[in-house]
This record gives structure tokens, C-alpha cells and sequence, in this order.
């Protein structure tokens, strides 16, 4: 079975925050980044299925030459080898340019699986995954809890509104947006990280890819947001006011 993970870099949710001098993108001297957490839990996920059904998972990473130290990891981690597209416009590319890059390198691989987090920690659109998937033909399921691989086909779990699930069968290949808290984040360990510098890891420019897809956004201004001091008083029985700020802490500030 052959696997491929879309992962991305992210900055760390510690790093301070401020903004470049024009204001239009953060001052990245400030920043330190990691793997997008929602696509450390896909690596994961097809690890997990390669120690179950043997095959190989690789890596597919859009991004500039720093995030090669993402890539690593993920090879630490398990991953067999890495395509790294090597691109420093990010930022000016939408949801559809972006999918296109990473589904014109994944099509050469004819993967049974390819899998990615449900969204970015930067951006959050939760789009890219299910994008790919239409470019590549694929069927697809998003917030995937469960994947089980049958004879051709895969069967998954997928999280619904209200505490509702939902099970699904498609055939293979087929895309998956992964859940995050599927399963337990595993460590690379001493051995993984002195084999992952000798894993390949192929480096492609985006005019390799066809057709070469062009920046599609112009980002006027980046600001960020005001902060705001609020408050609110309960009243009621105390069974009562303990219901309400339940309510306030689970559907306003989503604590719960």
C-alpha cells in the first residue's frame, strides 16, 4: 500500500507575533515554525496503516527551503521518503492554486491513499484536502475518527454535528481529511532521526509541475485583532447560572 501525507509548516502556536514592516505578512525573523498539528495526526494515521498492511507513506510538503526541517521530522517519525515542492508564494496562493501544485506531484505517485489534516493551524480554511481530491478524481471523506482498509476499498468513521458519526465505504484510491486526536502523536526516536538524513527527499520547483500554477492572491493588509474586554453577569438559581456559563464557555468561547 503506497500513502501519501500532505503536511505543512506552520508557526508554532508560541511564537510572537508581529507584523513585517509593510504590514502585509508576519515579520518571520520573529517566528519559529513546526509541523501543522491536524497533519502530524494523518502521519500518524499512515503509519499506523503501513505497520497494519506494509507499503510505504510519503511525504508531500509545499513550502520554502525551511521547511525541509518539517520534512525531517516527518522521516524521523517513519515516513519512508519526502517530495518537497519548493515554493516561497504561499501566502499569494489561494485554496485551488495550491491544491493544484500539491495534486499535479501526487499524481505521478498513483497512491492508494492520500491523506491530510482537516486544516491548518495558520489559515483554518479545512479546504485543500477535499480541493485535491475533486482535481485528482478521487472520492474523499473529511473529519475522519476510523479508517479500515478492506480488499479494495476503505472504510472510515467520519464526525458529524451533535455527537452524531457516520460510516462510509469508497473504493480506493481515495482522499482523507484526518481528524485531529485520531490516536496518539508518537515521537521520533534516536535511531529515526539518523535515518531520516539518508531518506530521499525530492525537491521540485513549481514551473516542474504541469501546468505551472501562478500566484492567485494580493494580499492588501494583514492586522491584528483589536483586543476587546467584556463582561458578563449570570443570574439564576445556581443550577441554573452553572448551566448558563457552561453554555457561554462550550458555544462562545469554544473552552469546552
Amino acid at each position: 500500500m503506497k500513502i501519501i501525507v500532505a503536511v505543512k509548516q506552520v508557526p508554532s502556536r508560541d511564537s510572537a507575533i508581529r507584523l513585517d514592516a509593510a504590514g502585509k505578512w508576519l515579520e518571520e525573523r520573529d517566528l519559529t515554525f513546526e509541523i501543522n498539528e491536524p497533519d502530524a495526526y494523518a502521519l500518524e494515521e499512515a503509519l499506523l496503516l503501513k505497520q497494519k498492511h506494509g507499503g510505504e507513506v510519503i511525504v508531500l510538503c509545499a513550502g520554502p527551503e525551511r521547511a525541509g526541517q518539517t520534512i525531517r521530522e516527518t522521516l524521523a517519525k517513519g515516513a519512508d521518503r519526502a517530495i518537497h515542492i519548493l515554493c516561497d508564494d504561499l501566502v499569494r496562493l489561494d485554496t485551488l492554486a495550491l491544491a493544484r501544485r500539491l495534486a499535479a506531484a501526487a499524481a505521478a505517485e498513483n497512491a492508494d491513499l492520500i491523506l491530510t489534516g482537516l486544516q491548518s493551524d495558520d489559515l483554518g480554511l479545512g479546504l485543500t484536502g477535499v480541493v485535491m481530491a475533486e482535481i485528482l478524481g478521487m472520492p474523499h471523506a473529511a473529519i475522519v475518527m476510523q479508517v479500515e482498509i478492506l480488499d479494495s476499498s476503505v472504510r472510515v468513521k467520519r464526525e458529524l454535528e451533535d455527537g452524531w458519526f457516520q460510516w462510509v465505504q469508497m473504493p480506493m484510491p481515495a482522499l482523507l481529511t484526518i481528524q485531529s486526536g485520531i490516536s496518539p502523536l508518537r515521537y521520533a526516536t534516536l535511531m529515526g532521526i539518523k535515518k531520516a538524513k539518508t531518506k530521499e527527499v525530492r525537491r521540485i520547483a513549481p514551473e516542474q509541475l504541469s501546468p505551472p500554477e501562478p500566484p492567485t492572491i494580493a494580499l492588501q493588509r494583514v492586522y491584528l485583532p483589536p483586543r476587546k474586554k467584556k463582561t458578563q453577569i449570570i443570574t439564576g438559581a445556581p443550577a441554573e447560572a452553572a448551566a448558563k456559563l457552561a453554555d457561554v464557555l462550550k458555544f462562545e468561547m469554544r473552552v469546552l
